[in-house]
């Protein structure tokens, strides 16, 4: 049986790591580049802040920062968020979907599909389940691969601020280093 996640309402700090399945060495220099850029595409719209990582060939390492649960999103600002995740054939399809609902008086449809978005942000869990979901569906697509990458869920685990959360910072850096793969954690 699976722990309950601890999540805070509000700002909060975690460190998650995930494993390719079976420890397979799976991840080589264009797989880290593109998971690399999804992770900054799924940062900007979950607002969900990456603050350091490691890229490893079978797993990879984040800290996290997870903002006010409570913060509101405006719809522009959704919006704004939603660009940043979604290409310009799924916005279109997204305010097309809604400006038919409206054409036939649903707005509580559109309200709620706005909201089902909103739900998405600010939150690790979202984080973590777009960007696995999303650099699955791009590797098995490139490799011509078919099933699960990863071996389970990600793991995590709440950081405190200050020192605690240095030291995590740089145990994630140097987790190459101490793997052989870079000599310099900057790298």
């Amino acid at each position: 049986m699976r722990k309950r996640r601890i999540k805070r309402r509000e700002r909060a700090y975690y460190h998650c790591m995930t494993r390719i399945v079976g420890r397979e060495m799976l991840l080589g220099d264009d797989e880290k580049n593109h998971l690399r850029w999804l992770m900054r595409r799924v940062e900007a719209f979950t607002g969900v802040r990456v603050l350091t990582y490691a890229l490893m060939t079978n797993h990879f390492h984040l800290l996290l920062e997870e903002p006010d649960r409570d913060t509101v999103v405006s719809d522009e600002l959704m919006m704004e968020r939603m660009r940043g995740l979604y290409s310009e054939e799924e916005m279109t399809e997204i305010q097309e979907r809604w400006e038919l609902w409206l054409s036939d008086g649903n707005q509580a449809a559109v309200d709620h599909d706005k909201l089902r978005y909103k739900q998405r942000m600010h939150d690790i869990s979202e984080f973590m389940k777009s960007l696995k979901h999303r650099f699955s569906f791009w590797y098995n697509k490139k490799h011509n691969r078919k099933g699960t990458l990863w071996s389970e869920r990600f793991k995590s685990v709440l950081v405190e601020g200050g020192d605690v959360l240095r030291t995590v910072a740089a145990y994630i850096e140097m987790n190459p280093v101490r793997a052989g793969l870079v000599d310099d954690p900057k790298m």
